[in-house]
């Protein structure tokens, strides 16, 4: 009887320690996943969002541990399987991971671009301009008009100026062609003057006609010289839809593959951004769908200074962190990332990142 009696009050002790001394609360399992900027792996993970989570877990007492990740759809699997309580990382809030997953307030918006190679220049390219519609069409149309204009100058002073504009169609149309390309040019060499009535109405015709309108006739040609000579050349990506057929390299799992499938891109898988961007290097594509924010980091640190960040803005999508849909703290959460975006803390850590180069 004696030790059943000791035996109760121990559990009763027990219960009553349990009810008024707080548990040791486990540390949180923090998934790392994403690219410099936001995720910098070296010694220690670093970057805009490891500096905002290291302030939210500052000031709500949270205890954790980094457990890095190869990448966001990997780790969205691996908190959906109970292995990790919260995903940091650039993971852009889409209606297809809100179904597996929660996310916290957006914390940042990124762009989502495109990263090219600028073409050397080659033949081809030094002699498009002169097959462009512009040139072809502005060729065409003076052509045209060189042709009437000869036809009736001719036909005016074929009688009574033989020796200028002779009988024969081919070389008098001829002469007088030369004769209206001169005058259009304003060069003028004095060789053929009309002496007819009618032929000098069509010749001071034609010259106030090339006055007004020689701009216009000239600037497609103009323009496909300026093209040429300078070596200029039409960015390859200026739209969206420029990268249907295009080879492209995507991080499996992110949202870039999601517009490159969208705009029937041909897509190249990989792990990393260094890997995607490897290929673009290697010219075993044409292009590097990814978050623009990246993209610029890289090519601040970029040595070679190859690659170009080309005008296609695929979307603007907000960045959060990844939480289990049976959260409990995400409300806590939702607070002070709100707080810190209203008091200028998450602005400033995203102008530390953004404005300065490797040396952070």
């Amino acid at each position: 009887m004696l030790n059943k009696l000791n035996l109760f009050t121990f559990i009763a002790i027990s219960c009553v320690i349990n009810i008024f001394l707080p548990a040791q609360a486990e540390k949180l399992r923090v998934g790392v996943a994403g690219a410099a900027p936001f995720v910098i792996k070296d010694n220690v993970f670093k970057g805009i969002s490891v500096e905002i989570w290291k302030e939210l877990a500052l000031s709500e007492g949270l205890e954790y541990e980094f457990v890095p990740q190869n990448s966001v759809a990997n780790s969205i699997d691996s908190i959906n399987k109970g292995e990790l309580d919260i995903i940091i990382g650039p993971i852009s809030i889409t209606s297809e991971r809100l179904e597996k997953v929660a996310f916290t307030q957006p914390y940042f918006y990124a762009k989502i671009g495109l990263l090219a190679s600028p073409e050397s220049p080659t033949v081809w390219s030094i002699i498009r301009p002169f097959f462009g519609l512009a040139f072809i069409s502005s060729v065409c149309l003076l052509t045209v008009l060189l042709f009437i204009m000869g036809n009736l100058l001719w036909l005016a002073e074929r009688r009574r100026n033989k020796e200028q504009f002779p009988p024969n169609y081919f070389h008098g149309v001829g002469n007088a062609m030369w004769f209206a390309l001169v005058t259009l040019t304003t060069v003028g060499y004095g060789d053929m003057t009309p002496v007819t009535k009618s032929g000098r109405i069509i010749t001071g015709v034609w010259m106030v006609l090339t006055t007004v309108t020689i701009s216009s006739l000239t600037a497609g040609i103009a323009t496909a010289l300026t093209v040429s000579l300078t070596n200029q050349r039409v960015t390859e990506f200026s739209y969206p839809q420029d990268i249907k057929d295009a080879r492209v390299s995507v991080i499996k799992g992110s949202t870039g593959e999601k517009w490159a499938k969208q705009y029937e891109a041909r897509i190249n898988q990989t792990e990393t951004l260094v890997d995607a961007i490897n290929l673009l290097k290697l010219n075993e594509v044409d292009g590097v769908i990814f978050d623009v924010p990246a993209l610029q980091y890289y090519l601040r640190n970029d040595r070679e200074q190859r690659l170009k960040l080309s005008p296609v803005n695929f979307a603007d999508e907000p960045y959060g962190f990844i939480v289990s849909l049976d959260n409990s703290f995400i409300k806590n959460l939702d607070i002070k990332l709100l707080e810190m975006r209203e008091n200028g803390k998450i602005r400033e850590i995203e102008s530390k990142w953004l404005s300065s180069s490797k040396d952070n």
